[in-house]
């Protein structure tokens, strides 16, 4: 069996914004387009588009986005208004809401999740 990828790919991404690895951030992050995080941030995200935890990237708060891929660590709320995307090796420890999810084997999940 064929397997699809995911859409859209998280190399096919423009990334208008990052938060490289070694920085970290604690605050209210708003954005447009597509963020991603390697680094650390704590705090309160709030987007109309896509926000990317990357590999490395650890994320602890409430987040509200169009599409949130996960491929690093998420600790607290997430609302997804599209989709969210946890790609191994992602460790997510919360509670989801959004109307479509996935996630890959090889994922630690610790929460629940809601789809509207």
């Amino acid at each position: 069996m064929k397997k699809t990828p995911l859409k859209p790919p998280i190399t096919d991404l423009e990334l208008t914004g990052v938060l490289e690895r070694g920085t970290e951030l604690e605050g209210k992050l708003c954005f447009c387009g597509t963020f991603q995080i390697n680094g650390c941030f704590k705090g309160e995200v709030f987007s109309p588009d896509t926000l990317i935890i990357g590999d490395g990237g650890r994320v602890n708060g409430n987040v509200d986005v169009g599409v949130a891929i996960i491929t690093g660590e998420f600790t607290g709320s997430l609302k997804a208004r599209r989709r969210v995307e946890i790609h191994k090796p992602a460790i997510f420890k919360g509670e989801i809401l959004t109307p479509s999810l996935s996630v890959e084997d090889g994922v630690l999940f610790e929460g629940s999740s809601k789809m509207t």
